[in-house]
């Protein structure tokens, strides 16, 4: 069991990154995985993957259970900020939750969700670490230019300086420029700018970690000295 609150946490930290309608069923949910003494939570739609977790009350033998999306918005509907405990169950292809007197009874998602951790990058030695609010900001009014069906924005990373830009099919551009504390290799990189914005806006401590390899390789956005949220990011070309 979980504090109801945390399990809440968990689920709005990575549901924005589940699949809708994908014809990989499996991605259309929350991969819930209890080992030990950690829960996590890993939602991807192929694009990007978002991973949380958090430390249960007792040791458990793993277990692992996709939880289908409409029961994920549902649970995140009745889930309160309360401290009071939330009992998980899973058998079969079944999950029972337990909470408030309540019962609440789901069916499972069969299939083989994807190897979270081969999609976790590790070693990408570029890092910046950046306020949340004031990068969110400068992605949202660059976002500004990108159209429905293109939503590329272009990040230039250099020693003291990331500069954000997009242009629309005017050929008008949007550019945005945000010192930074940042010594690594110069990096121009394209990315869907609405996975970068879920992403922040889904999170509410005041720090970003990026960890970047080159401009086609996958992003690693974290919080910093918190080892309990990671979402990955894949590139677009632009």
């Amino acid at each position: 069991s979980v504090p109801q609150k945390v399990l809440k946490e968990l689920l709005n930290q990575v549901s924005f990154a589940m699949a809708v309608h994908d014809i990989r069923y499996y991605l259309n949910g929350i991969l819930f995985v209890a080992e030990g003494k950690q829960l996590s939570l890993v939602a991807t739609d192929g694009h990007r993957l978002a991973y949380s977790s958090a430390t249960l009350d007792v040791e458990v033998p793993k277990q692992e259970v996709i939880l289908p999306r409409k029961t994920v918005l549902e649970m995140q509907r009745l889930l309160s900020d309360k401290e009071g405990a939330i009992e998980m169950q899973f058998a079969g292809n079944q999950a029972k939750f337990t909470f408030e007197g309540m019962e609440f009874v789901t069916k499972l998602v069969e299939g083989k969700f994807p190897d979270y951790n081969r999609v976790i990058p590790k070693n990408h030695k570029n890092i910046i670490t950046l306020g949340r609010v004031p990068l969110l900001a400068s992605l949202q009014r660059t976002a500004i230019l990108t159209s429905e069906k293109f939503k590329g924005v272009r990040l230039n990373i250099e020693p003291g300086t990331l500069r954000v830009a997009s242009n629309n099919a005017e050929q008008e551009e949007a550019v945005d420029e945000l010192d930074i504390d940042y010594g690594g290799d110069a990096i121009e990189i394209g990315f869907n700018v609405t996975y970068l914005i879920d992403a922040l806006a889904n999170m509410d401590q005041d720090m970003v970690k990026i960890e970047l390899a080159d401009s086609n390789s996958s992003a690693l956005l974290t919080i910093p000295d918190d080892a309990a949220f990671k979402y990955v990011v894949m590139p677009m070309r632009i």
